[in-house]
């Protein structure tokens, strides 16, 4: 629950691997979160966009593959897109969304996307119940931060954005 928000906290969890959204949502569930799932960037826009009530943090892969050839465009609203290139979209509908990114394979995806270690909050998976939990707690009780900014400040007592 975020501070002044009297109903739980709603998280998107956006993974290309359907058994891997559904334990995100069957764990976040249980500690008390409402949960929206996906497969795929496309829909998870479409979330962003069509959702009347709040979403207060995306939880996404950061590899994405699109279900076939596609090009982003600007007449495409719902374009199939990376974790890190959902985030910044996602946060251009949601301004006050929170972001948290997952890999398998941190250290590559983050380089191979461009993603300076230590920028957004990282889930490593495989991950256990704790982590997420725990992380999930935390990243909802910062303020959300603006995509495209070099590095967001911190202070010495902020979480660890990478683990």
């Amino acid at each position: 629950m975020i501070a002044g928000q009297t109903q739980p906290a709603t998280i998107l969890v956006v993974d290309d691997d359907l058994p891997i959204v559904n334990l995100c949502k069957s764990l976040l569930e249980e500690a008390g979160f409402t949960v929206l799932g996906t497969e795929g960037s496309s829909e998870a826009l479409k979330i962003c966009t069509q959702h009347k009530g709040p979403i207060d943090l995306l939880l996404t892969d950061l590899v994405l593959p699109p279900p076939g050839f596609q090009l982003a465009s600007t007449s495409n609203q719902f374009p199939h897109v990376n974790g890190f290139e959902l985030a910044v979209r996602a946060t251009m509908i949601r301004s006050e969304l929170r972001i948290i990114l997952m890999s398998g394979n941190p250290e590559k995806d983050l380089t191979s996307h461009g993603i300076k270690r230590g920028t957004l909050p990282f889930l490593a998976k495989p991950f256990d119940r704790d982590r997420l939990i725990a992380l999930v707690k935390n990243v909802l009780a910062q303020p959300a931060i603006p995509l495209g900014v070099e590095k967001p400040t911190r202070a010495a007592n902020d979480a660890e954005w990478f683990g």
